[in-house]
Protein backbone atom coordinates (compact mmCIF):
# COMPACT_ATOMS: atom_id res chain seq x y z
CA UNK A 1 0.00 0.00 0.00
CA UNK A 2 1.47 3.48 -1.20
CA UNK A 3 1.41 5.74 1.66
CA UNK A 4 0.38 9.42 1.33
CA UNK A 5 3.93 10.54 1.61
CA UNK A 6 4.83 8.13 -0.69
CA UNK A 7 1.91 9.53 -3.66
CA UNK A 8 2.56 12.81 -3.06
CA UNK A 9 6.57 12.85 -3.53
CA UNK A 10 5.41 10.81 -6.76
CA UNK A 11 2.83 13.28 -8.01
CA UNK A 12 5.83 16.15 -7.57
CA UNK A 13 8.59 14.10 -9.46
CA UNK A 14 5.92 13.47 -12.41
CA UNK A 15 4.69 17.03 -12.58
CA UNK A 16 8.36 18.40 -12.31
CA UNK A 17 9.29 16.39 -14.84
CA UNK A 18 6.12 17.43 -17.12
CA UNK A 19 6.80 21.32 -16.47
CA UNK A 20 10.59 20.49 -17.72
CA UNK A 21 9.04 18.75 -20.98
CA UNK A 22 6.65 21.75 -21.41
CA UNK A 23 9.94 24.15 -21.32
CA UNK A 24 11.87 22.20 -23.62
CA UNK A 25 8.41 21.68 -26.04
CA UNK A 26 8.07 25.50 -26.02
CA UNK A 27 11.77 26.10 -27.22
CA UNK A 28 11.87 23.46 -29.96
CA UNK A 29 8.61 25.21 -31.26
CA UNK A 30 10.18 28.64 -31.25
CA UNK A 31 13.07 27.32 -32.61
CA UNK A 32 11.31 25.77 -35.36
CA UNK A 33 9.48 28.36 -35.97
CA UNK A 34 12.15 30.77 -36.49
CA UNK A 35 14.43 27.91 -38.73
CA UNK A 36 10.66 28.03 -40.94
CA UNK A 37 10.85 32.57 -41.00
CA UNK A 38 14.81 31.89 -42.11
CA UNK A 39 14.05 28.90 -44.59
CA UNK A 40 10.72 31.25 -46.36
CA UNK A 41 12.93 34.10 -46.59
CA UNK A 42 11.18 35.75 -43.58
CA UNK A 43 7.58 35.63 -44.08
CA UNK A 44 5.55 34.44 -41.35
CA UNK A 45 2.04 34.22 -42.98
CA UNK A 46 0.89 30.88 -43.01
CA UNK A 47 -2.73 30.25 -44.15
CA UNK A 48 -3.51 34.07 -43.52
CA UNK A 49 -2.14 33.79 -39.79
CA UNK A 50 1.48 34.49 -38.50
CA UNK A 51 2.83 31.55 -37.59
CA UNK A 52 4.36 33.42 -34.20
CA UNK A 53 0.66 34.09 -33.24
CA UNK A 54 -0.49 30.76 -32.98
CA UNK A 55 -2.30 29.76 -30.12
CA UNK A 56 -0.39 28.75 -26.92
CA UNK A 57 -3.87 27.28 -25.24
CA UNK A 58 -2.23 23.83 -25.40
CA UNK A 59 0.97 24.89 -23.72
CA UNK A 60 -0.83 27.18 -21.12
CA UNK A 61 -3.52 24.11 -20.56
CA UNK A 62 -0.31 22.08 -20.05
CA UNK A 63 1.36 24.06 -17.41
CA UNK A 64 -1.99 24.45 -15.53
CA UNK A 65 -2.08 20.76 -15.31
CA UNK A 66 1.42 20.24 -14.06
CA UNK A 67 0.26 22.43 -11.40
CA UNK A 68 -2.51 21.06 -10.47
CA UNK A 69 -0.63 17.47 -9.88
CA UNK A 70 2.17 19.46 -7.77
CA UNK A 71 -0.24 21.01 -5.72
CA UNK A 72 -2.01 17.33 -5.33
CA UNK A 73 1.18 15.99 -4.49
CA UNK A 74 1.93 18.80 -1.72
CA UNK A 75 -1.64 18.32 -0.25
CA UNK A 76 -0.78 14.75 0.33
CA UNK A 77 2.38 15.46 1.78
CA UNK A 78 0.76 17.82 4.43
CA UNK A 79 -2.09 15.56 4.53
CA UNK A 80 0.70 12.60 5.53
CA UNK A 81 1.79 15.19 8.18
CA UNK A 82 -1.30 16.28 9.80
CA UNK A 83 -2.72 12.07 9.93
CA UNK A 84 0.68 11.94 12.03
CA UNK A 85 0.10 14.89 14.21
CA UNK A 86 -3.35 13.50 14.66
CA UNK A 87 -2.27 9.72 15.44
CA UNK A 88 0.07 11.53 17.91
CA UNK A 89 -2.74 13.60 20.14
CA UNK A 90 -4.91 10.53 19.57
CA UNK A 91 -1.93 8.35 21.42
CA UNK A 92 -0.92 11.56 23.92
CA UNK A 93 -5.13 11.28 24.61
CA UNK A 94 -5.26 7.58 25.69
CA UNK A 95 -1.95 7.67 27.19
CA UNK A 96 -3.38 10.51 29.43
CA UNK A 97 -6.43 8.44 29.98
CA UNK A 98 -4.68 5.16 30.86
CA UNK A 99 -2.95 7.14 33.64
CA UNK A 100 -5.73 8.71 34.74
CA UNK A 101 -7.19 5.64 35.39
CA UNK A 102 -4.39 4.45 37.08
CA UNK A 103 -4.52 6.88 38.86
CA UNK A 104 -8.34 6.61 40.24
CA UNK A 105 -8.00 2.84 40.62
CA UNK A 106 -4.93 3.72 42.98
CA UNK A 107 -6.81 6.29 44.90
CA UNK A 108 -10.14 4.20 45.10
CA UNK A 109 -7.56 1.10 46.33
CA UNK A 110 -6.51 3.91 48.90
CA UNK A 111 -9.71 4.87 49.96
CA UNK A 112 -11.30 1.10 50.07
CA UNK A 113 -7.49 0.83 52.36
CA UNK A 114 -8.56 3.47 54.71
CA UNK A 115 -12.00 1.99 55.32
CA UNK A 116 -10.29 -1.05 56.96
CA UNK A 117 -8.04 1.28 59.89
CA UNK A 118 -8.96 3.18 62.54
CA UNK A 119 -8.82 7.06 63.05
CA UNK A 120 -4.91 7.31 63.64
CA UNK A 121 -3.63 4.78 60.81
CA UNK A 122 -6.10 6.89 58.60
CA UNK A 123 -4.56 10.10 59.62
CA UNK A 124 -1.12 8.83 59.14
CA UNK A 125 -1.81 7.16 55.90
CA UNK A 126 -2.89 10.30 54.41
CA UNK A 127 -0.32 11.99 55.61
CA UNK A 128 2.45 9.45 54.10
CA UNK A 129 0.41 9.36 50.93
CA UNK A 130 0.30 13.57 50.64
CA UNK A 131 3.95 13.13 50.69
CA UNK A 132 5.87 10.13 50.31
CA UNK A 133 9.11 9.87 52.10
CA UNK A 134 8.21 12.03 54.70
CA UNK A 135 10.16 12.30 58.02
CA UNK A 136 8.66 10.86 61.08
CA UNK A 137 9.11 14.51 63.05
CA UNK A 138 6.90 15.99 60.27
CA UNK A 139 4.33 13.38 60.34
CA UNK A 140 4.13 13.95 63.90
CA UNK A 141 3.52 17.70 63.22
CA UNK A 142 0.96 16.99 60.36
CA UNK A 143 -0.75 14.34 62.51
CA UNK A 144 -1.04 15.85 65.71
CA UNK A 145 -0.19 12.47 67.67
CA UNK A 146 2.47 12.62 70.18
CA UNK A 147 5.71 10.48 69.78
CA UNK A 148 4.46 7.26 71.15
CA UNK A 149 1.30 7.18 69.90
CA UNK A 150 2.78 7.81 65.93
CA UNK A 151 5.79 4.78 66.87
CA UNK A 152 2.98 2.53 68.01
CA UNK A 153 0.28 3.68 64.85
CA UNK A 154 3.32 3.36 62.36
CA UNK A 155 4.49 -0.21 64.29
CA UNK A 156 0.94 -1.29 63.44
CA UNK A 157 1.17 -0.36 60.02
CA UNK A 158 4.29 -1.87 58.89
CA UNK A 159 3.06 -4.95 60.33
CA UNK A 160 0.28 -5.10 57.77
CA UNK A 161 2.60 -4.34 55.71
CA UNK A 162 1.50 -0.91 54.15
CA UNK A 163 4.55 1.03 55.44
CA UNK A 164 8.15 0.70 55.28
CA UNK A 165 10.45 2.84 57.89
CA UNK A 166 13.98 3.99 56.43
CA UNK A 167 16.81 5.51 58.64
CA UNK A 168 18.98 7.98 57.17
CA UNK A 169 20.83 9.17 59.79
CA UNK A 170 19.22 9.78 63.11
CA UNK A 171 16.18 10.61 61.33
CA UNK A 172 13.31 8.06 59.79
CA UNK A 173 11.26 8.82 56.48
CA UNK A 174 8.29 7.01 56.10
CA UNK A 175 6.90 5.32 52.53
CA UNK A 176 4.25 3.66 51.39
CA UNK A 177 4.68 0.48 50.21
CA UNK A 178 3.36 -0.56 46.99
CA UNK A 179 0.17 -2.62 48.02
CA UNK A 180 -2.13 -0.66 45.70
Amino acid sequence: MIKHKHLGLILIAISIIFFIAIIIFKIQIENLTDAIMIATGGTCIKEGECIHEQSEIPMYTGVAVVFLTMALGIYLLAFDKSQKYAENIQQELVSTLKETKKKQDINEKFEFLLKALNEDEKKVMSSIKEQDGIEQSTLRIRTGLSKTKLSVVLTELEKKNLIKKVPEGKKNKIYLKNAF
